[in-house]
């Protein structure tokens, strides 16, 4: 199975291509261009260095979030177009899940954290088992004490991913710590080789029937809400 990935939940732009477990290219870009403008350019220099053509593409997949509003619907938006005019199968995954997949290995908790903005994060806790990705806990909005908290009765050692920016990681406990920095951003390689052990080509559903995983409303509607109100 030849897949083609896109990650735009936060702000690294990640496109790749993976090949039965194997991975064929990626491209991540995290210098601050918005996806809107980056996406397109590197799908298409992805696909030209590498002499991969549409026709030879099985899945498309995608990062669904959580993460940044306004980037998860450019990822989809994206991906759905390509599935609907290419006539491909397009499978969406947990963001904080492909983010587990940057590390393989058994002895740890991983937490990917991503900022849920306010003080707050969205984590999930997941444990690699002989190859296989067991989750503990799924995605929560938790404050700094609660994602410490969430992580201790695992009794484990732990590694944090994703958004660690706004933890105090000289102040974390002993027996957690951030992974080494180039596995902490999302990659879309992971996405890829996460669709393909997900992806159930009996029910592919509607290429238009997928949902971000938004967990909380956006800024912008909570003010719209609470003007209304007054």
């Amino acid at each position: 199975m030849l897949t083609l990935a896109i990650d735009t939940a936060t702000k690294v732009c990640a496109v790749g291509l993976c090949r039965d477990g194997q991975i064929l290219a990626e491209y991540r870009i995290n210098m601050g261009m918005t996806h809107s403008e980056g996406l397109m350019p590197q799908l298409e220099q992805l696909l030209t260095r590498t002499k991969i053509t549409k026709n030879e593409i099985d899945l498309l997949a995608v990062s669904m979030g959580p993460g940044s509003f306004t980037g998860l619907r450019i990822g989809l938006a994206s991906a759905e177009a390509m599935a609907y005019s290419w006539h491909k199968p397009i499978c969406g995954v947990n963001t904080l899940k492909a983010l587990a997949y940057n590390l393989p290995i058994d002895g740890y908790v991983l937490s990917p954290v991503l900022d849920a903005q306010k003080g707050n994060f969205y984590q999930a806790i997941y444990e690699w088992q002989q190859g296989t990705l067991i989750e503990h806990q799924e995605i929560k909005v938790v404050d700094r004490k609660q994602l410490l908290e969430n992580i201790a009765v695992l009794g484990m050692p732990a590694l944090l991913l994703g958004e660690c920016q706004k933890i105090d990681l000289a102040d974390l406990p002993s027996w957690c710590r951030k992974a080494p920095a180039h596995l902490c951003w999302p990659q879309a390689a992971s996405v890829a080789l996460l669709a393909e052990a997900e992806y159930d080509p009996d029910n592919t559903g509607d290429i238009f029937g997928l949902e971000p995983y938004y967990i909380r409303r956006s800024e912008a509607e909570e003010l719209w809400e609470k003007r209304q109100q007054e």
